[in-house]
């Protein structure tokens, strides 16, 4: 019998595996994303969003290679539409990064690979040490 070890997290009830986006709701954003320890990429989106869609791919790749120095979360705004109203996200996709329970940067748009990594790689340059352990 052949068998595969993976390595899963739990977040608010969640399960993600490691190095995946994770999809949080309205009532788990704040222990998921405000109370983390790790800076947080998140990504407001919708289904039908076609840039949304554009820039998954972009994002699960990100989660993957920072694997154990962020998060990357994805809010589904007609779903979940509290978060997206206090953060006043107006389009979408929105991308704010959070470190520390504070926004440290907010972007617009379906954005390339190389800009989002540099975005991320000015965070955790700056971020608490233990986030940045390998």
């Amino acid at each position: 019998m052949r068998g595969c070890f993976c390595e899963y997290r739990f977040f608010a009830g969640k399960v993600g595996k490691m190095g995946e986006t994770i999809h949080v709701n309205d009532n788990t954003f704040e222990k998921v994303v405000l109370k983390s320890t790790l800076p947080v990429l998140v990504d407001f989106w919708a289904p039908w969003c076609a840039p949304c869609r554009a820039v998954a791919p972009v994002l699960e790749r990100i989660a993957a290679e920072y694997d154990g120095r962020l998060l990357v979360v994805k809010v589904n705004v007609d779903d979940n539409p509290e978060w997206a109203g206090r953060y006043g996200v107006m389009s979408i996709p929105t991308l704010l990064l959070i470190s520390e329970g504070n926004v440290a940067d907010t972007r617009v748009g379906a954005l390339p690979y190389n800009y989002l990594k540099q975005m991320v790689d000015q965070i955790l340059a700056v971020a608490s040490p233990a986030a940045t352990v390998n």
